[in-house]
């Protein structure tokens, strides 16, 4: 078994120095050592619409309930250690570890494929209200990590969000969601034929990136492939 590694004190967090693995404390190191990698984020078998891991050969899930995704991709399974990384990387701004959670994003199975096709690569939007409180937006920060040039600020914008999903159950999600995404009119146009990948941080039930697949179908989008760091472990019935 693997031992959890010493967990730095919450103020020293920010000093520490960026050659140090955020997993087992390595020195020196990239954000996320090579070690840990082979280790915490080797490719499982996963649905290809919803990202779940795969029980069965098919999943109930997504044949029951067909998502609004032409395919979906997680680079890992949300759980420790990766948890704390992206609370890391989100709630404190550290953006080297944000470039090293794109990487893994990036060189996960069919993810490369899926972002060469693109016309855009679009991120989860936060509300003005969000951005102001966390100062950046995660989803922004990977999806211009993943694809630069391709990276769009412009079509997709969030209304003020309800509540923090933290927590929140599907139901509470998907009522938290609803009609929460709108396209900018200007760029309606845009988005006719266009393929498209829909970034985030983590999926949790879908609910998040499903409806701002709905909005952006509805708007024109041919194809679109959702593309997440982590991926909540439902379990199938």
């Amino acid at each position: 078994m693997f031992d959890p590694p010493f967990q730095w004190p919450f103020w020293l967090k920010s000093l520490r120095p960026p050659s140090i693995c955020h997993i087992c404390e390595a020195w020196p190191s990239s954000a996320i050592c090579e070690t840990c990698v082979a280790q915490f984020a080797q490719p499982i078998p996963r649905c290809p619409t919803c990202a779940l891991p795969l029980i069965k050969s098919t999943c109930s899930v997504c044949y029951d309930e067909p998502p609004p995704l032409d395919q979906c991709i997680a680079a890992v399974t949300y759980g420790y250690p990766w948890a704390e990384c992206i609370a890391q990387f989100k709630f404190n701004g550290d953006v080297g570890l944000g470039r090293q959670l794109a990487y893994l994003m990036r060189h996960t199975p069919w993810s490369e494929p899926a972002l060469e096709a693109a016309d855009s690569v679009i991120a989860i939007p936060l509300s003005a209200s969000r951005l102001r409180e966390r100062g950046f937006n995660q989803s922004h920060e990977l999806a211009k990590y993943l694809a630069p040039k391709k990276t769009d600020i412009h079509v997709l914008r969030r209304l003020e969000h309800r509540s923090h999903q933290v927590g929140a159950s599907r139901a509470e999600r998907l009522a938290q969601t609803q009609n929460a995404f709108w396209i900018e009119p200007r760029q309606i146009s845009y988005l006719q034929g266009k393929k498209l990948v829909l970034v985030d941080d983590v999926m949790t039930t879908g609910a998040t990136l499903f409806e701002a697949a709905r909005v952006l179908r509805k708007a024109g989008a041919v194809h679109i492939t959702g593309l997440v760091f982590a991926r909540a472990e439902l379990t199938q019935p």
